[in-house]
């Protein structure tokens, strides 16, 4: 190593320490003091050394993308886009939802947020809920990934603190000391003739009690009623519509043309700001000196 025992400082020394970085991540020492490649993936792993802010990020499970992720704010009613930000992509949708509203953080009354699954979490709810706004997101149904009854399969009864199966059999809920717990139904399993489309499990079926339950719950419930899904029919498509216009080819696509968040986002205002001027123009919206007029009040 030519900089062993060098005195590194500025560029020289960034330089070094983000070599050391991409190199480390990939390899561990082994108990015989080798070093050899990992098997997995560094968390938050630098991806690159001319961006090192850029990251992996996943659609799915089968759809990748190295670099960043575009978050986008829009009003339903006019169709403009309120605000926008650019986190590493492997950050969470949710984790850039207080950016967003921040424009609305002084409102005396606060929109309600309408987003998919990703902002339907009951902590993302919970932060949202402190700040004054409400939430309306699909909470996707649980899933059981061996093709037996999933979660919701079950009557979670909070008030009395049991859940009842679907062999109408119940058990009570164990709490724990921060409101969560769990509900096993142990040895009456043994005997259920449902039991092979419930669990392969010898110590039977348990059921997961979330600290957030209740908020879940109500949310699921919610959801249900034909007004949510009228509102959230009508709404959907528009923000869609609008992530396509930001994302087609003409304002470049979905490749970030500059390097480093900062930039990148720089870049994702100006083609949003772009969008939104051909919005006013259909809209019909013109500036006199001294306010904007639709031409309903012009």
């Amino acid at each position: 190593d030519v900089t062993d025992g060098e005195l590194l400082v500025g560029a020289a020394r960034e330089a070094a320490e983000l070599l050391a970085t991409v190199a480390g991540q990939d390899v561990a020492e082994g108990d015989d003091g080798r070093f050899r490649i990992v098997r997995a993936v560094a968390r938050d792993r630098v991806i690159s050394t001319v961006d090192p802010e850029a990251r992996h990020g996943h659609k799915s499970r089968n759809r990748r993308f190295d670099g960043y992720k575009g978050h986008v704010s829009v009003d339903p009613d006019s169709e403009i886009i309120d605000d926008v930000t650019v986190t590493p992509a492997n950050t969470p949708d949710q984790d850039a939802a207080e950016d967003l509203l921040a424009p609305c953080a002084d409102l005396d009354v606060k929109p309600v947020v309408m987003g998919d699954c990703a902002y339907a979490g009951a902590e993302i709810r919970e932060r949202l809920d402190r700040k004054g706004f409400g939430v309306t997101a699909k909470v996707p149904p649980a899933s059981n990934r061996d093709g037996l009854y999933s979660k919701d399969a079950f009557d979670i009864d909070l008030d009395t603190g049991v859940v009842w199966c679907p062999a109408d059999i119940d058990t009570p809920i164990v709490r724990r000391a921060d409101g969560s717990g769990i509900a096993s139904f142990g040895d009456t399993c043994r005997r259920c003739p449902l039991r092979q489309r419930c669990t392969t499990s010898t110590a039977g079926r348990t059921i997961v009690i979330a600290r957030h339950e209740a908020r879940m719950q109500q949310a699921k419930t919610d959801q249900a009623a034909p007004e949510w899904q009228a509102a959230y029919r009508a709404t959907r498509p528009k923000v869609e519509r609008k992530i396509g216009h930001l994302t087609r080819r003409s304002h470049g696509g979905r490749k970030a043309r500059t390097r480093g968040t900062a930039r990148v986002l720089t870049d994702f205002v100006t083609r949003a700001a772009a969008i939104n001027l051909a919005r006013l123009a259909t809209l019909g919206v013109r500036h006199d000196s001294t306010r904007w007029n639709t031409p309903a009040t012009s």
